[in-house]
């Protein structure tokens, strides 16, 4: 398998398919590169070289016991396109990766980006603060970080239900679907996965966003259970200069599953844009 080495020696785990344009993909918490296979698959048929990472303490990459924030996670996809040589990439981010994609163009500039897509990301800052009140408590990310420790399986298993939509009155939500978010997230580190709920929720973002200057496309479900879609996409597009925006009626947030043939369109139409 493919492994880069992180500077402070983390073995990040990677995957790499196709030729032509590139593009990485750095996914949600707590899961792993995986769940990007029907958008890569799908892209690598088009004609685009596809990258994927598993985020340092998830799924095949080292449980490191440090560098679990944001910082460390944007060094880490830092790491991934130095070592491949990526340029003219075009970075697509999810949820926790929408974060990652963000922080890493605050640290490292845009010098091999062509492109960004944040999807139902974390950005620009999730916490409710004094200059953001119209963010989340703080009581609830405590509350994720106390139901993660007390028993993680089940936890996951709630937790899929919201991030697919499953709990909605007719939702289609097939149990394999629920049943691979589960698999994808025992394979965090509870150390990981503890310590990212404080980088995805507290990390401020405003910032780097504003260091955007390659276009950008935002997306985001209008249902969105996990990162509400006024809190972050609508906030991010004011903040993204010229970001274009696409908003999913009913869509929940893990959406590239649940609609994976029109996000994947979608994407299609803005990478050949």
């Amino acid at each position: 398998m493919g492994q880069v080495t992180a500077k402070d020696g983390t073995r990040i785990y990677y995957k790499d398919w196709g030729t032509g344009p590139v593009v990485t993909f750095s996914h949600g918490w707590p899961l792993t590169a995986d769940a990007w296979d029907g958008q890569m698959l799908f892209l690598a048929q088009n004609g685009f070289r596809v990258v994927a990472h598993d985020r340092r303490g998830h799924g095949r990459s080292d449980q490191a016991s440090a560098g679990n924030d944001m910082d460390g996670y944007a060094d880490d996809l830092a790491a991934v396109i130095e070592a491949l040589d990526l340029t003219d990439a075009t970075l697509v981010g999810h949820s926790t990766g929408g974060g990652e994609v963000a922080r890493y163009i605050g640290r490292h500039g845009t010098r091999q980006v062509a492109r960004a897509v944040l999807i139902s990301a974390v950005p620009p800052i999730m916490v409710q603060t004094p200059d953001n009140p119209e963010g989340l408590p703080i009581q609830v990310f405590d509350d994720l970080r106390a139901n993660l420790v007390k028993d993680r399986s089940q936890f996951y298993q709630d937790l899929a239900q919201m991030f697919y939509g499953a709990n909605r009155p007719g939702a289609k939500v097939s149990k394999g679907t629920l049943d691979q978010f589960w698999l994808w997230s025992m394979q965090a580190g509870l150390k990981n996965s503890y310590e990212s709920i404080k980088a995805f929720s507290e990390t401020d973002f405003r910032d780097d966003l504003a260091k955007f200057d390659v276009p950008t496309l935002v997306m985001h479900g209008e249902d969105d259970q996990i990162v509400p879609v006024n809190d972050s996409a609508h906030k991010t597009a004011q903040l993204v200069a010229n970001a274009q925006e696409i908003y999913y009626p009913g869509a929940p947030h893990g959406m590239t599953a649940t609609l994976q043939d029109q996000v994947n369109k979608d994407l299609l139409a803005f990478l050949r844009s």
